[in-house]
């Protein structure tokens, strides 16, 4: 079992939602965060004054998928949130060692 974090651009969420979807994924959280890479943040103008909006709007998607559909997900991911310009963001893959579902206790990929 593998989980995958994939930080895309807020607007491309539902693009790379729907194409999950589509995939037939059954489950995925989402949290908005803040942060930068080589982007480095951009400058705005606020009454007059210019400052440095250093950590930029991102989303952070997770998602816990069997080994064997790892490929299948990145491939999906990213091509649904490319826009070819920079910030597009970046997709992390781990290990899982367990996974439970709390309500029934199944565990494993039954859990998923």
């Amino acid at each position: 079992m593998k989980k995958i974090e994939a930080i895309i651009k807020p607007f491309k969420l539902d693009d790379v939602k729907q194409a999950l979807s589509d995939i037939g994924l059954q489950g995925m959280t989402i949290t908005e965060v803040k942060g930068y890479g080589r982007q480095k943040g951009h400058k705005e103008i606020y009454r007059g004054a210019e400052y440095l909006v250093d950590f930029i709007p991102k989303i952070k998607i997770e998602i816990a998928v069997a080994a064997d559909r790892v490929d299948e997900v990145l491939e999906t991911i990213q091509k649904s949130a490319n826009t070819g310009k920079i910030g597009d963001g970046k997709i992390f893959v781990m290990s899982l060692e367990q996974i439970i579902r709390v309500r029934t206790g199944e565990t494993g990929l039954e859990a998923i």
